[in-house]
């Protein structure tokens, strides 16, 4: 019998089982790194983006389906992270479009949608580059309306074309940028991507997710996170959880969902994940004795935990009111920067900035993250600085959902940030501040010392796992196995006639003794320039160089 149309629960399901196939797989999405450097975090941004969508569905007790996708719209944009959780976000926020009003989703409205998300993502990107998660998304998008015009009443037709294209697609994205090619690898978005719509498909077609395969990554298991502040009137007072084990042989996929439905007639919130060895339940309830006994039913009980949210909200509303302080004059200008290490962070502090948000190569900041930096300030004009390439965009976003006049500064390293900074005039206006700012920190210069984590090549080079790598202005450079050495040739093609400073950042995986050499080393080479050394604490790069 064809599947015809997919309601709101299912479509809640399917969104679910995308997060988890996800983060199952999230490790070898993030090794699908152009670079060969410890820094790739598609996977992990995009799992992120996924686990905020879980966070506000969970807390949905609508069978509309529209409704629901505009919530997992709204939880992927508050939690996107890093340009493909970003982009991703975008996705979903078009595919929600594409569905406003619908109680259930037909074929060729889910071909609709995934029109709406791809258009959407396009737009969000000022250069969109093919080859990318850009790419996947439109041509599933294409094929899936190909497919509805011949067959527009069999859903798993439509699904199995979804990711049938995706698969295809995925694998010309080496032949559309260079690269890939050279990396030996796919684009990591794209299959971040088809990770979802495939497991989109496991779930129309009843399968478990655990026993549902991809051609990357291991099993593991997605945590759900329950935030009770989030909710914003409190039908359900007690927060239940527990857990059901050692379940009889004869309990069945059918109990389990009969089960499930009991409870949505009893509360919100419901989860019930799990498999036939331990079933973890959630449910917000006025009876947590009736979800008790439908459980007992089922199996044994472990891990029983019940919370009063009303008496909770009581006590967080107390202390808040407790801990309210006058608010500080409406300043004219504020300023937040992303920053990726302890040293960094103090530097942008002892440089007066405001809020500093933790991120960067390995963590990026989600759109939420940099939207409450931003809403913390008391400021007519708040300046902020990505200081990593793939923060901008997240950034960019964050400055669109902000009533405040935000400006983002473009940085793509925290040397850039600090330019920037230093470059800032509070007498200036908004628009020459932040001219003189772009300004100054394109005039920054930088160099990066790492390592490989594979065997890759790239240009003329040819890099062995292990290598150290030297990088200048995002480009590889220098190829050795020694960080001094490295360090010396880098720096000779990184300074120039008319630089006047040269700094030294050091990472957190660096001694300060072999630091203090190398800046002394830089210092005999440059007698005319002055060299300066910094402590910047930054994660897997031993040294950031600027020149300017």
């Amino acid at each position: 019998m064809l599947q015809e149309t997919i309601d709101g629960l299912l479509f809640k399901e399917m969104v679910l089982a995308g997060a988890s196939l996800l983060e199952r797989n999230r490790e070898a999405i993030d090794a699908l790194n152009v670079f060969p450097v410890p820094d790739g975090d598609t996977g992990t941004n995009m799992s992120l983006t996924m686990k905020s969508m879980v966070k506000e569905l969970s807390a949905m007790d609508d069978s509309s389906a529209a409704k629901i996708a505009e919530a997992a719209s709204k939880g992927a944009l508050k939690g996107a992270r890093g340009n493909s959780g970003v982009i991703l976000s975008q996705i979903f926020r078009g595919f929600a479009r594409g569905l406003e009003g619908a109680a259930v989703i037909t074929p060729v409205l889910f071909a609709k949608a995934l029109k709406c998300g791809a258009e959407t993502a396009y737009k969000a990107i000022m250069k969109p580059k093919e080859g990318t998660i850009l790419t996947v998304i439109r041509v599933i998008a294409e094929e899936a309306q190909r497919q509805v015009r011949k067959n527009p009443d069999d859903m798993h037709a439509l699904l199995d074309v979804v990711v049938q294209s995706g698969e295809s697609i995925l694998q010309k994205t080496p032949d559309m940028l260079p690269a890939l090619k050279q990396a030996g690898v796919v684009d990591s978005g794209g299959q971040g991507l088809l990770t979802v719509f495939t497991a989109y498909r496991a779930t129309l077609n009843g399968e478990h997710i655990d026993d549902t395969s991809m051609t990357v990554g291991e099993a593991a298991m997605l945590d759900f996170e329950d935030d009770h502040d989030a909710l914003e009137e409190i039908t359900f007072k007690y927060c239940t959880e527990f857990i059901i084990q050692d379940m009889p042989e004869t309990i069945t996929e059918n109990d389990i969902n009969t089960f499930r439905r009991r409870l949505a007639r009893i509360g919100d919130c419901v989860v019930v994940v799990g498999d036939f060895s331990m079933v973890k339940v959630h449910v917000h309830t006025n009876d947590p004795g009736k979800a008790l006994q439908y459980a007992c039913a089922m199996g044994d009980l472990i891990n029983l935990k019940i919370d009063n949210m009303v008496e909770e909200r009581k006590e967080r509303q107390a202390r808040q009111a407790r801990e309210a302080k006058v608010e500080e004059p409406l300043r004219d200008y504020g300023m937040v920067a992303v920053s990726l290490g302890e040293g960094f962070s103090r530097i942008f502090k002892d440089l007066s900035v405001d809020h500093i948000v933790e991120g960067g190569q390995t963590m990026n900041p989600s759109i939420e993250d940099i939207l409450e930096a931003v809403e913390s300030i008391r400021a007519k004009t708040v300046f902020v600085l990505p200081n990593n390439s793939n923060v901008i965009l997240a950034a960019t976003q964050a400055a669109e959902l902000s009533e405040k006049n935000v400006v983002v500064i473009p940085t793509k390293n925290v040397a850039m940030g600090i330019g920037a900074v230093v470059a800032f005039q509070p007498d200036l206006s908004p628009e020459d501040n932040a001219e003189v700012m772009t300004e100054a920190a394109n005039r920054v210069k930088t160099g990066q010392i790492t390592f490989a984590v594979r065997d890759s090549s790239f240009e003329d080079k040819e890099i062995k796992e292990g290598d150290i790598i030297g990088i200048y202005n995002g480009k590889i450079q220098v190829v050795g196995n020694d960080v001094h050495q490295v360090a010396l040739e880098l720096m000779q093609v990184l300074v120039t006639d008319e630089d006047e400073l040269i700094t030294v950042y050091y990472g957190a995986d660096t001694k300060q003794e072999d630091a203090q050499a190398l800046t002394d080393e830089f210092a005999d080479m440059y007698q005319d320039r002055d060299v300066e050394i910094h402590y910047g604490g930054q994660p897997l790069y031993y040294y950031l160089f600027s020149a300017e």
